[in-house]
């Protein structure tokens, strides 16, 4: 089931996406780091009722943010939809132990639902460039690959931003 996420689910999913940001780092992938999501970010997603939980038998499993709102660093790239009705997916997580159990496709069909119930024109993301196996998934769900951006604070290297219209 996957629902919004609560404060009382805050230490929970810090714990999940350390656990992420572990398993991507014994992996060779730095996407996430001890800066990277924060506490406080999670919390203010939570605020916002933008976080959404998976969970299975009372067990957080994923979670992912779902807003309408498009980050600064997205400004350069050039989107194939041409209005700001958009949706757009950050923090895309689910617990390493279950990787590769179809709990991201998921997230994402409940993503690429809601903004079809929501009447938006696309859903908009960035993945990691080092992180080959985000760019096979999200491709497979005809997301098209549009330009790099950079998080200087996450990773020297880029981030591809992905774009599927609906």
């Amino acid at each position: 089931m996957i629902r919004r996420a609560e404060n009382s689910d805050l230490q929970e999913i810090k714990k999940l996406t350390e656990a992420c940001a572990e398993a991507m780092i014994e992996q060779g992938i730095y996407q996430w780091n001890e800066h990277y999501p924060s506490i406080e970010k999670l919390q203010a997603d939570v605020e916002t009722k933008e976080l959404f939980k998976l969970v299975s038998n009372s067990e957080i499993l994923g979670i992912i943010v779902l807003t309408p709102f498009m980050d600064k660093e997205y400004e350069p790239i050039n989107w194939l939809s041409k209005t700001e009705n958009n949706l757009y997916v950050h923090r895309l997580a689910t617990h390493p132990d279950h990787w590769g159990s179809g709990l991201g496709q998921q997230l994402m069909d409940f993503a690429e639902n809601l903004a079809r119930e929501e009447n938006y024109e696309s859903v908009r993301l960035d993945t990691f460039s080092l992180n080959k196996r985000n760019h096979k998934f999200y491709e497979a769900r005809g997301y098209q690959s549009l330009g790099n951006i950079y998080f200087p604070r996450q990773s020297e290297a880029p981030f591809y931003c992905y774009e599927l219209l609906l």
